[in-house]
């Protein structure tokens, strides 16, 4: 099948200038390394002879061969050589006696899947800068609403190997890894809605895909970004990464590291052009039911790549918070107001109200199915208008702004007064936005 789709190649490639000898026919197909190919067969015979000797040049002076019978002959051998290749090529790859940490990082292969995300994009970036040999597997279509293309996606990770496949889709996947060594995986991949459904297919099913791949192509080590969270687990996305995270962690032969950040920037942006522009800033009851460190993206990205290959961070679960104290919601409007210049103005929103809207949702899709997702939504609502995102204390069942690990130097002061000068291009919430 592969020889035959090469022949096409083969014969379009010779079309103009050379011939091939009938003996150097299947050795001409197999220079040209197109055992990998997916192409249809062509297999109508009259559409081979067709191929084989085009009305307007003779026979004996197009591959040296004449009808399909005559070639055919030729092309066993080169079918039994392609097949032999291409299973060589979907062979486990046998894992590595020399720890990968002793290698140069020119020399780390790190598979980094969910490269496009919010948080994927600075990860591939920063391991890029950092001299790793990056295969960054893509959608082709990527990026809020699928709006990114494959030649923008190859731009932005310029130094990179980029590859387009789809990681809910095991031989996908496998198949854009491409039989190569990998070291390292990095997931990045996240549900975009928290949809129940997605939640099961992304956090769940892409990342074990990811895992699976990896190991097959001799990862040693694997470095997962989850939530923090995932500590009080009451959605369906953190259940979905929960069960991921106890199936990485007793999978044998394989140190891991399991990234758990508090909130990230954009998540706490979301009111800067409407608190701009002279509108309110609104709450959940007084402001004060939950608290965060937030992070950066890039602050996270270097602790990422720092997991890559230090051993201290191996085999750890890590929550991490970016610098400064934790900020309640509240806090977090009065600086916004600060920054533009105003008084502040605040909305509070009853917390029963939600609980309320939920109720009634959760009635409905008894009935109408179709809107479980949006109970899930409103739940998902719920849980970060009422809960910290910091580590939670398992003993006294609070949250514990000392006990969370502070990392970087980007402060959310400095984001909230960029937004103000030069608008939120790039922070774009898109499925994820609340106000």
């Amino acid at each position: 099948m592969a020889a035959s789709a090469a022949l096409s190649k083969v014969s379009v490639g010779c079309f103009h200038s050379t011939v091939l000898p009938r003996q150097e026919l299947g050795a001409g197909i197999a220079q040209n390394h197109l055992c990998h190919d997916r192409s249809p067969i062509f297999s109508p015979r009259a559409k081979v002879n067709a191929l084989l000797a085009p009305p307007h040049f003779e026979r004996s002076s197009y591959l040296g061969v004449g009808t399909v019978e005559e070639a055919l002959p030729l092309l066993k051998p080169v079918r039994k050589r392609c097949q032999r290749t291409c299973q060589a090529a979907a062979q486990p790859v046998a894992p590595s006696t020399q720890d990968f940490r002793n290698k140069q990082p020119k020399d780390i292969n790190v598979l980094v899947v969910g490269p496009t995300g919010y948080i994927g994009k600075f990860v591939t970036k920063e391991l890029i800068k950092r001299g790793y040999n990056v295969i960054a597997v893509a959608r082709e279509k990527a990026g809020i609403g699928g709006k990114q293309g494959q030649d923008q996606t190859k731009t932005e990770f310029a130094g990179g190997d980029v590859r387009f496949g789809n990681a809910t889709e095991a031989e996908s996947l496998e198949k854009a890894v491409n039989g190569d060594r990998v070291d390292v995986v990095v997931s990045c991949l996240a549900s975009r809605t928290g949809g129940k459904k997605d939640s099961w297919l992304i956090d769940y099913q892409a990342t074990k895909n990811s895992l699976d791949v990896g190991r097959k192509q001799g990862a040693q080590h694997f470095v997962l970004l989850s939530a923090i969270c995932v500590q009080k687990p009451l959605l369906e996305f953190q259940k979905a990464k929960l069960k991921l995270e106890e199936e990485l962690q007793n999978t044998e032969g394989l140190t891991w590291s399991i990234v758990r950040p508090t909130a990230f920037f954009k998540s706490l942006g979301g009111q800067v052009e409407s608190v701009k522009s002279g509108g309110p800033y609104v709450m959940f009851g007084d402001g004060k039911l939950c608290a965060c460190k937030p992070i950066s993206e890039a602050d996270l990205a270097s602790y990422i790549a720092d997991c890559v290959v230090k051993p201290e961070l191996a085999n750890r679960v890590l929550p991490i918070g970016g610098p400064g104290k934790a900020l309640t919601p509240a806090e977090q409007g009065e600086m916004l107001f600060r920054i533009v210049g105003r008084n502040p103005r605040f909305i509070k929103v009853p917390i029963q109200l939600m609980d309320g809207i939920i109720g009634f949702l959760d009635l409905l899709s008894k009935a109408f199915p179709a809107l479980e997702d949006g109970v899930e939504f409103g739940k998902i609502g719920r849980y970060y208008a009422a809960e910290s995102m910091l580590v939670l204390d398992s003993k006294t069942g609070k949250y514990d702004e000392d006990a969370t690990p502070s990392y970087g130097k980007d402060t959310l002061e400095a984001f909230f007064e960029k937004c103000v000068r030069e608008g939120m291009a790039g922070q774009e919430l898109g499925d994820q936005a609340v106000f």
